[in-house]
């Protein structure tokens, strides 16, 4: 019998701007033969009557009316009365092809949370990637404590029905395993972020972007929002004028006076986003990759995606305040650094210049990458 999957996601396909796990993740499940459907259900303008949508790649996308088009208004996604009539449609629909498909539901955001309840799933899956319920800038306003405590009780609803979870980090792992009581916690499992491996295989360059010098280009290549450090690596290129620092992605920092700063210095650039097929063309143009994060509960839990990124291209990584990635530590390949002390930022980046030379360093790097493919990983999930 084939599968119709109902996949909660935060916003819109194209809204990040960019491809992250739950993306890849909907596409895998698109492709695969015992696959009926994919329905993308998310979130979306309250004043969008076109709730429904074929998507280019297939996925059929289905929105839910926000309670309004303030950011303030998207607590209604957690709390059931809010929208559990507006679930009615799609209910119904899935109600007509229930005994003719398997039909699971896939969390990889916590929204919506009574849906678990409403319908006879043939299975529901939590992929966790994010500690959602903690503020990303570490705030502790009424707001903040109000938010977290609407998130926290919906995600709890979904982590004690569903019949799988997995986590993108072992800090998550432990986190939802807290949550859980006795046999229940073995249903919890790690998998990591992978890489498209085959994407970052290209030599292409986006020569156009930044002129040539004589020092190393450090690269970021993701969203770009208050969860870095850039107040460090503001110190950092101030410190080394001939280092270039280019940031490469949409900025969701909301006007963060940091972040500005930053872009006022004459060796940082910023491309703003730019087409996924074309990553690994301005990848291509850095030495180093870095992941500059900032201390916090939030960011103990990340797994970034673009750490085999950087290495399925062949670059060292340097990542600050990512403990989910020191078991990838190791010379000339991946620096993991706790804290934001500029020295040891700006020694550990001499280091990876320094083992540029290396013998068959980048073919390591490389290596460690293939084995993170995102197909192989999905493999593994949909099979649990």
């Amino acid at each position: 019998m084939k599968s119709i999957h109902v996949l909660v996601a935060t916003g819109e396909w194209e809204n990040d701007q960019l491809r992250y796990r739950r993306h890849r993740l909907a596409e895998y499940l698109q492709k695969q033969e015992d696959t009926h459907e994919v329905i993308w259900l998310c979130p979306g303008k309250s004043l969008d009557n076109n709730a429904e949508k074929l998507l280019e790649n297939g996925v059929r996308q289905w929105k839910i009316a926000d309670l309004g088009e303030s950011k303030l208004l998207r607590f209604s996604r957690f709390i059931s009365i809010f929208y559990k009539n507006k679930l009615a449609s799609l209910i119904a629909y899935l109600r007509d092809k229930k005994d003719m498909y398997e039909i699971k539901l896939w969390y990889t955001y916590p929204a919506f949370p009574n849906l678990a309840n409403m319908f006879p799933w043939n299975k529901i899956i939590y992929d966790c990637s994010d500690l959602w319920a903690e503020s990303i800038n570490g705030s502790k306003s009424a707001v903040s404590m109000l938010k977290h405590k609407i998130i926290h009780n919906g995600e709890s609803t979904i982590i004690n029905k569903a019949n799988i979870i997995t986590c993108t980090s072992v800090f998550l792992e432990e986190q939802v395993k807290e949550r859980l009581q006795g046999s229940s916690r073995e249903k919890v499992y790690t998998y990591e972020n992978g890489v498209d491996f085959s994407l970052f295989q290209h030599k292409e360059k986006a020569d156009h972007v930044i002129g040539k010098g004589n020092g190393p280009v450090l690269g970021y290549i993701g969203g770009i929002k208050p969860k870095l450090d850039f107040a460090l690596i503001q110190a950092t290129a101030e410190r080394r004028p001939d280092w270039q620092f280019l940031f490469v992605g949409p900025d969701g920092t909301n006007g963060n006076e940091e972040f500005q700063r930053l872009l006022k210095l004459p060796n940082v650039t910023w491309t703003g986003s730019v087409p996924p097929p074309l990553v690994s063309h301005y990848m291509n143009l850095i030495d180093i990759g870095i992941m500059p994060y900032k201390p916090s509960i939030y960011n103990k839990a990340i797994f970034p995606l673009k750490l085999f990124e950087f290495l399925a291209a062949g670059k060292a990584a340097i990542g600050t305040n990512l403990p989910s990635t020191e078991g990838y530590a190791e010379k000339g390949v991946y620096i993991c650094l706790e804290g934001s002390d500029t020295d040891s930022f700006i020694l550990a980046c001499e280091e990876m210049r320094t083992n540029k030379a290396v013998k068959n360093i980048e073919e390591r790097r490389i290596s460690l990458a293939k084995t993170k493919d995102w197909n192989s990983i999905f493999a593994q999930m949909t099979k649990l």
